[in-house]
């Protein structure tokens, strides 16, 4: 259910003033390039601006609401989801070298439980490196680790920028939603329009101007009928493309909600996939409070392929989320001895893992697609329920 702004839960009197030195920040921006911004220059400063942005700010991000938090990714709900990804990483690291990066790690806590499971396989990597640019979260993914896998914090580091070549395993869970959007809308009469984000008596609105340059490029390429209005993320397209001309040998392994191009520029997917989390709320208004909500939209995960397949990798998979994990062995570590004897506790870990598989969860939603280079056969996760033909 998507929520109207009266619903959602009255933001502290702190937060809302960091939102209004952020809203200050933004009208000064629209101002001064002439009275319009794209959206995606408005997503990139509402999540990214230092100190002020979603996840650039101090605010809680990542947890239950009992925590404060605004949602829970597959790494939060059971440490089942590392284990069985880590046979994933294992396969991938021993056709490549040991070094494991984690693109925006969140809480850190992929990191603390890949770690442990990667060991347990004797697949420990020499180097796990985490790329992060907010500030308030690597403090917390620091403090994550220091808490839940001390042992392994001397492997651990953090970058500010990829380096130029590396050859392991690159993983981005949930990273590509939150990578800015254009908001596209094709018109009946053929045209295309970009819209932006303006101001009207000081409050931000959306404005309308033609679409142009790669933008225009990338909207005119798709199959879409007349009176049709949706997102473009060239950002993504670009940054898949840059990891994949860095990646000497290995794989990247990326995990998000998302659709192939035909499915997700469907007819009957008119108004776009742009979505709004706040408290485990979810809403549609990407003005309310800037810097408060998390703004994501869903991934066009043909164009992450061909963005791999371009800088010359190989498409090596692609799947649901819940084969994927099956194929890696979720259900048998289910029914391990370290879930545990306890009934309460092997029925958390049950309800965990159906969240994680269920089509009416994370299981269908989420989408896992390998890139690769230099890596000679099957991958594990893969093995079922390949989707490749469908990109």
């Amino acid at each position: 259910m998507k929520l109207s702004q009266a619903e959602l839960p009255e933001p502290s009197a702190d937060a809302r003033a960091a939102s209004e030195l952020l809203h200050g920040i933004i009208a000064a921006e629209i101002t001064a390039r002439g009275g319009w911004i794209s959206f995606a220059r408005y997503m990139e400063l509402a999540l990214y601006e230092p100190g002020l942005g979603y996840y650039a700010g101090g605010a809680q991000k990542f947890g239950d609401h009992a925590a404060g938090g605004d949602f829970l990714t597959a790494p939060e709900i059971t440490p089942l989801f590392a284990q069985a990804l880590a046979r994933q990483v294992a396969q991938v690291l021993a056709a490549s070298e040991s070094l494991v990066i984690e693109a925006g790690a969140g809480s850190g806590q992929l990191a603390a439980d890949l770690l442990p499971a990667l060991d347990a396989l004797g697949c420990l990597p020499e180097r796990y490196q985490i790329l992060e640019l907010s500030g308030a979260l690597r403090a917390r993914q620091q403090a994550t680790l220091a808490e839940r896998a001390p042992r392994y914090r001397d492997r651990v580091e953090w970058l500010d920028t990829l380096p130029d070549s590396f050859s392991g395993c690159l993983l981005g869970n949930e990273v590509l939603d939150a990578m800015p959007s254009h908001a596209v809308q094709w018109n009946e009469d053929g045209t295309v329009a970009e819209i932006g984000v303006g101001l009207n008596a000081g409050t931000l609105v959306e404005a309308e101007r033609p679409a142009h340059g790669a933008l225009l490029a990338a909207a005119k390429a798709l199959d879409i009928a007349a009176d049709w209005r949706g997102e473009i993320s060239l950002a993504t397209r670009a940054w898949v493309g840059e990891l994949s001309r860095r990646l000497s040998c290995g794989a990247l392994l990326l995990i998000d909600y998302g659709l192939p191009r035909h499915e997700l520029y469907h007819p009957q997917r008119n108004g776009g996939t742009l979505r709004c989390h706040y408290r485990h709320r979810v809403h549609q208004d990407p003005f309310w409070y800037p810097g408060l909500s998390d703004i994501t939209s869903h991934v066009d995960f043909t164009a992450v392929a061909e963005a791999g397949f371009d800088a010359g990798l190989d498409v090596m998979g692609y799947s649901s989320q819940a084969n994927f994990l099956l194929n890696c062995g979720i259900g048998e570590l289910l029914s391990g001895p370290e879930v545990g004897a306890d009934e309460t506790a092997n029925l958390r870990a049950r309800g965990a893992v159906n969240v994680l598989l269920s089509p009416n969860e994370m299981g269908e939603l989420f989408k896992v697609i390998a890139l690769g280079r230099g890596i000679h056969g099957p991958l594990l996760g893969f093995a079922r329920g390949d989707k490749v033909h469908t990109l």
